[in-house]
């Protein structure tokens, strides 16, 4: 028989295939195809020899280990499985893309305030100034920037304005009136606004809540999980822990709210054991959460350091076995990052480019200034143009717009490339200096989410518990 994949057809150290272990279960992810298999020790054991293994490799290799009439069923699925494009597929999805295509920008990050009514410890915005002056963004310019996103858009329709900080509560007139002008536009270019908030909850009260209720599609709130966890590191600016106002806003807010919201923590390695965090966060009654890896430089007291990846990663799978028992149970919610979609997903921009931060995706600062995304705003050389005049930083805005899987070193090759999109550029450029490298810490850990994703799938598919319907991201 001829092996499994005829040689001399992948490129030497293409990942293909990529076998991996969740609590017990040894599973296999044809990458380009995206299918996933759950394979007994025999098959497990074929696959592991490579793509260029032909029959008798198999009986060589294996023969002393598994029964020969084992050996020769399990083959002949597999290759039976490779004929349907199911294993060891090629990649056909560069042929469908080239570098640096110009999309139409989509979506704007708005920094309304630079401040906060925080002093969070990790901040990557150093409190909420970004490194600068305290100031709030004048209505001059957040109707400019929705005029930079009309002009900017193509033949888009739905557009998204996303409210940031620092806190962007604390700048909550020009929100509303900015979301008025941009409803007074939307008949007028045929287009739709969807607007999101990203709050620490500090200051919601009653009216605010009616606001977002009735006009944001999305709220992302801010709570870190356990009580000692959140005070530990998220306090007021008078020094006080905030977790009980907090908690006790967000449960008030998420009692009244039919619409889309996210709960979303960070952990740190203060609190390696997070999936009590992410299970505290739950037992409060919130359905959607989103517990992520601080990110900061190595010796930041708080960042996750390459030793500590062993105890992350085990967590991560304890979290997955927790999330699957909740579900069976009837009591499931919805974890941002075990949420994944084998058949649909993200369009072809998205699952090669990640985010689309600098082309598709843009954030603007309280004075104009345009950046490729959020965590963009104030670094030196990342100003692209400001909402009154335009793009100005075209060889910046092109080497994000070329900045896909591709590209990367890291990402071309690696089985999780079509899952993460190449990862975080701005995370790559504070680590590694570079929106073409990788910060090898975050992508363990990214990679590690996707195989419990997964891992979670097969359970479902498998019908053991009801299938999720998978988030899929606005942008």
């Amino acid at each position: 028989m001829e092996g499994v994949l005829e040689p001399g057809k992948c490129r030497d150290g293409e990942s293909l295939v990529h076998r991996f272990e969740v609590n017990g279960s040894r599973l296999i992810l044809d990458v380009n195809s995206g299918a996933l298999f759950e394979v007994d020790q025999v098959a497990w054991d074929i696959v592991g020899l490579g793509a260029r293994a032909g029959f008798d490799e198999v009986m060589v290799r294996l023969g002393k280990s598994h029964q020969s009439e084992h050996l020769e069923a399990a083959f002949r699925e597999l290759c039976q499985l490779k004929d349907r494009g199911l294993l060891f597929s090629r990649d056909r999805t560069q042929q469908g893309w080239y570098d640096g295509r110009e999309l139409p920008c989509k979506a704007l990050c708005l920094h309304v305030s630079h401040d906060c009514n925080l002093r969070c410890a990790y901040c990557f915005a150093q409190t909420g100034n970004y490194g600068g002056q305290r100031r709030l963004m004048p209505l001059e310019v957040a109707r400019a920037a929705v005029d930079f996103l009309l002009r900017s858009c193509g033949p888009q329709e739905n557009l998204e304005v996303d409210f940031f900080g620092g806190e962007p509560l604390l700048n909550l007139a020009v929100i509303k009136q900015v979301v008025e002008y941009a409803r007074e536009q939307e008949e007028k270019h045929h287009k739709r606004f969807h607007f999101t908030v990203t709050t620490n909850a500090v200051s919601l009260d009653e009216d605010t809540i009616r606001f977002l209720n009735c006009e944001v599609s999305n709220v992302v709130l801010s709570l870190d999980g356990r009580p000692e966890v959140h005070d530990s590191v998220r306090r007021l600016s008078n020094g006080r822990g905030s977790y009980q106002l907090v908690r006790d806003n967000i449960l008030r807010f998420v009692a009244s709210r039919d619409g889309d919201y996210w709960v979303r923590g960070t952990f740190t390695r203060c609190n390696l054991d997070f999936s009590r965090d992410v299970l505290h966060l739950a037992d409060l009654g919130f359905r959607n959460i989103s517990v992520e890896p601080v990110v900061g430089l190595p010796d930041d007291p708080y960042s996750i350091r390459p030793q500590d990846l062993p105890r992350v990663e085990k967590e991560y799978e304890t979290l997955a076995r927790a999330y699957l028992e909740r579900w069976a149970a009837g009591r499931g919610f919805y974890f941002f990052h075990f949420e994944v979609d084998l058949e649909g997903g993200p369009c072809l921009a998205k699952r090669l480019t990640g985010c689309g931060a600098g082309s598709q995706y843009l954030a603007v600062a309280p004075d104009g200034g345009l950046y490729p995304c959020h965590q963009f705003v104030g670094r030196e050389g990342f100003a692209v143009g400001n909402v009154f005049s335009g793009l100005v930083g075209t060889e910046i805005v092109d080497k994000f717009r070329k900045a896909n899987i591709y590209r990367k070193e890291d990402c071309r090759l690696c089985w999780a490339r079509f899952y993460c999109g190449g990862g975080c550029h701005a995370n790559a450029h504070l680590l590694k200096g570079s929106i073409y490298r990788m910060d090898p810490v975050g992508c363990a850990l990214q990679k590690k989410r996707i195989e419990c994703a997964l891992w979670l799938k097969a359970r479902r598919l498998q019908g053991k518990v009801p299938v999720a319907t998978a988030y899929q991201a606005t942008r």
